[in-house]
Parts: structure tokens; C-alpha cells; sequence
């Protein structure tokens, strides 16, 4: 896939990166199967032009395969990112001092077959969900671990700080 559509800072690292399963263009598979089963029994029955109306389902299947391949998560040592969309395209970053809770979820069958739903809080902003993801625990806990430990803290060791504080009390007894 091509990364034209993010963008790293220079410090910037992929942590985390995954899609959703291919099982999750299955319900619209089986939509487009059943249009194509059901044109072809038309034709055969009624007019063998209807053979043409299983176009529409072959359509539906090739939507549901391109919308699953064109979904991407990203996380990064400093934000989430989400891409989805096969004609209309989304594009989001959100910046991981904005993440305010993360969640998983699994259905019965995700339980069974590794898969599942990342739920990310974002403060000032709607919620994002990585949908149908393998081993969802692993990119949550990723999400998690990174939660303030932006580039945003602030900088400095903790002895670096205290010397600061001696200086600047040292400043206010000269001062006074």
C-alpha cells in the first residue's frame, strides 16, 4: 500500500500497524452471492438477459473486498492513525495526548478466532475503533503503554528539576 497518505515526524516511529480481517467483507459477500445466485435462477427461469442483473452482485463483492483492503490503523510513538474508503477516503490522526481511554471487545467467535474491536476515547473529538482486528489486547495495550508518554512531557530529568528549583530559590533569597 502506498504511505502517501501520512505523513512521520523525524522522531517519529510505526509501533503498531494492522487491518481489518478479511471476514469482515463477509456479510456483503454473502449479500453479492445470493443477488448473483438469485439472477442466474431468473434467468433461467424467466429471460436469460436477467443473467446481466447479477452484475449488481459481483459489484457488491468487489466493494466489500476493496472497502476491507483500503481500511488501515496505524499507531506511532506519537499518534492513531485510520484510513478507510475506496471513492471517499478518510484520513485521520489523532495525536495520542488527545487519547482519554481505550477499550476491546470480542464476540463469541472473536474469542475463538483471535480477532476483535479496539475502542479509542479521543478527548474533544469522536471516537475511533479499529474494527475486526487480529489480537485486539495486543493493539490496545500498544495504545495504552504510549498514553502520556508523548513528546509533549515535559522535558528533563527529575534531578535536573530540583537543581532548577534550588537555582531559582537561591535567585528569590538574593532578590529579597
Amino acid at each position: 500500500m502506498s504511505d502517501k497518505w501520512r505523513f512521520l515526524f523525524d522522531d517519529e516511529r510505526i509501533v503498531w500497524q494492522g487491518s481489518p480481517r478479511f471476514s469482515a467483507a463477509a456479510d456483503s459477500i454473502g449479500i453479492g452471492v445470493s443477488i448473483v445466485i438469485f439472477a442466474l435462477v431468473m434467468a433461467v427461469i424467466v429471460d436469460i438477459r436477467l443473467v446481466l442483473s447479477g452484475m449488481l452482485g459481483i459489484g457488491v463483492i468487489i466493494w466489500a473486498i476493496r472497502r476491507v483492503q483500503q481500511t488501515e490503523y496505524i499507531v506511532t510513538t506519537r499518534a492513531i492513525w485510520l484510513k478507510r474508503g475506496v471513492i471517499n477516503k478518510t484520513v485521520r490522526r489523532i495525536e495520542l495526548s488527545k487519547v482519554q481511554n481505550t477499550a476491546y471487545s470480542q464476540p463469541v467467535t472473536g474469542s475463538l478466532f483471535g480477532y476483535g474491536t479496539v475502542t479509542i476515547e479521543v478527548a474533544g473529538g469522536g471516537d475511533l475503533q479499529f474494527r475486526r482486528i487480529d489480537n485486539p489486547e495486543v493493539a490496545r495495550e500498544t495504545i495504552t503503554n504510549r498514553i502520556g508518554n508523548t513528546s509533549e512531557r515535559i522535558p528533563g530529568s527529575n534531578d535536573q528539576w530540583r537543581s532548577v528549583l534550588q537555582l531559582v530559590r537561591e535567585i528569590r533569597v538574593a532578590v529579597e
